[in-house]
């Protein structure tokens, strides 16, 4: 029987460095808005070991965000030769997961200058309240990056880098991105299954609802999210 433990890498000070980040990011939703968060996804060869349960426990970020007026998710990947793909709009669950689960990981380079290009894009179409990337390599020039970061960052979309193994080179490009973006870096094989899903809950309830909403999740979910709510900037 497969675990729902993540392999253990990561220090507890990783993931409250990130929940203490996330909370001091500014909140523009307002009332009555729905939510839309850039879901993107490196679908190359290394992360097909674990790519199944991902798709398992990412799919549920819309669970806690029906009630604070809905979460639309774009989901978007990369695998193969040159290939990046992006969904419509996705508003429920069932979708997201169909979706996820039509894709089967292949061998190729990362791509994630294009992840950035995508969002700056549609953040010039339309708000973007955050995005999330899931993945555990980088082989593009942090210096371009940088560079692609920064105008997404010009365009207020905070970038939740959340970094799946220990490889040296994609942590300090996944944190110069979050750093650019005013976002925040997570790796999340340290902790279980439930904790990623937490966390990934929890940027769901944050984009959907803001500040308030994610205190009230916290309050459900135990500490790990509550020590997010509690260090949001009430000013």
């Amino acid at each position: 029987m497969a675990s729902d433990k993540l392999p253990e890498r990561s220090s507890r000070s990783d993931i409250d460095a990130f929940l203490k980040k996330a909370a001091s990011l500014p909140v523009t939703k307002r009332p009555g808005q729905t939510g839309r968060l850039i879901f993107a996804m490196d679908a190359t060869a290394s992360r097909e070991p674990t790519w199944d349960h991902a798709c398992h426990t990412q799919a549920e970020m819309f669970a806690e965000t029906a009630a604070l007026g809905g979460l639309e998710i774009q989901l978007c990947y990369y695998r193969g030769w040159k290939e990046f793909k992006a969904s419509g709009w996705l508003t429920d669950t069932a979708s997201l997961q169909s979706r996820m689960a039509a894709v089967h990981c292949l061998g190729g380079h990362t791509q994630i200058g294009r992840v950035l290009k995508h969002a700056t894009a549609m953040a010039k179409q339309r708000r973007i309240d955050a995005l999330v990337f899931v993945g555990d390599c980088s082989e593009e020039k942090i210096d371009d990056l940088g560079q692609l970061a920064g105008a997404l960052g010009i365009h207020g979309v905070p970038a939740f880098m959340f970094h799946e193994g220990g490889d040296a080179r994609a942590g300090k490009a996944f944190r110069q991105i979050a750093k650019l973006t005013k976002g925040a870096y997570c790796p999340f094989d340290a902790g279980s299954a439930r904790q990623l899903r937490d966390l990934l809950s929890a940027v769901a309830v944050y984009a959907a609802g803001g500040r308030l909403a994610l205190e009230r999740f916290g309050q459900r979910r135990g500490k790990t999210v509550r020590q997010l709510s509690r260090q949001i900037d009430k000013g």
